[in-house]
């Protein structure tokens, strides 16, 4: 909890995702690099203004994915991006760079001086939409050390959405915590089986009952849930509700993170 509490001085952090518009190079391209990265800082703007408490940044338009690395034409786009936003809003700020390239993820963050990182494959194994993904927590630990980036945490999904999880079907969410607790994840991250689903309850309370270290739930939050939630978890990643009509691809809300943000505030008094 040490990490978490040197980053997060809210309690029940709200972590708003900044989708990062398709990067050179991926199928779906076409903006400008100036284009791209003005509209993820005023996206971050646009979170901070809202009262949100922390923000993430994600390669998420750049569909089809590569698997566990991506090139330097990403990564020191998202080294820029990464840049602005926390010199623009000085809020914790995080990165994942998909799929499953934690150790780019971990080099942005350390050059950028952002505060985390999520982190996919760090234990065990699961097949994902990219194909067979490992676990990485042993090379990614050692090249943080490697890097003096130490104070960076990791926070980490198990069982993650979008895959199948049939060849470690005979270890629960809770051994997987506990797995990752034990490789040094500095929190782990609960999700529903896609982008925008909700994460059991059930599960994440025995989750939050039994382990003595950050669980996040990282997908699936909406205005009308999170008090459900809120007891049950220390920190929430939230993206799909924050952008128009609740779809991740549509403009981000400044009205709906605002009402969103309210709410929280309410029930944390």
């Amino acid at each position: 909890m040490q990490k978490f509490k040197s980053i997060f001085k809210t309690k029940k952090p709200i972590i708003g995702m900044v989708h990062v518009n398709a990067l050179p190079g991926t199928p779906k391209h076409h903006m400008s690099v100036n284009q791209i990265i003005d509209h993820a800082v005023n996206e971050a703007i646009i979170y901070k203004k809202a009262g949100i408490h922390s923000i993430m940044i994600e390669n998420m338009h750049d569909v089809p994915y590569l698997k566990n690395g991506v090139g330097h034409e990403i990564s020191s786009i998202m080294t820029m991006i990464a840049y602005f936003i926390k010199k623009e809003t000085n809020l914790p700020i995080g990165i994942q760079i998909l799929a499953g390239a934690n150790k780019e993820a971990l080099a942005v963050a350390k050059s950028a001086n952002l505060d985390f990182i999520r982190a996919e494959g760090f234990v065990f194994a699961h097949t994902a939409d990219e194909g067979f993904i490992d676990a990485q927590a042993g090379e990614l630990l050692r090249y943080r050390k490697q890097i003096d980036a130490t104070n960076i945490a990791i926070f980490t999904d198990i069982k993650k959405k979008h895959s199948s999880h049939a060849i470690t079907s005979d270890v629960s969410l809770l051994d997987t915590a506990q797995a990752a607790r034990f490789f040094l994840s500095n929190g782990v991250i609960v999700t529903g089986n896609h982008t925008g689903s909700e994460a059991s309850i059930e599960e994440l309370q025995e989750l939050h009952s039994k382990l003595d270290f950050p669980v996040f739930v990282g997908s699936g939050i909406t205005k009308q849930n999170i008090k459900n939630y809120l007891p049950v978890a220390d920190a929430f990643i939230v993206g799909s509700y924050f952008k128009e009509n609740g779809y991740w691809e549509n403009k981000l809300s400044y009205d709906r993170i605002s009402e969103f943000m309210n709410i929280v505030n309410l029930n944390l008094i």
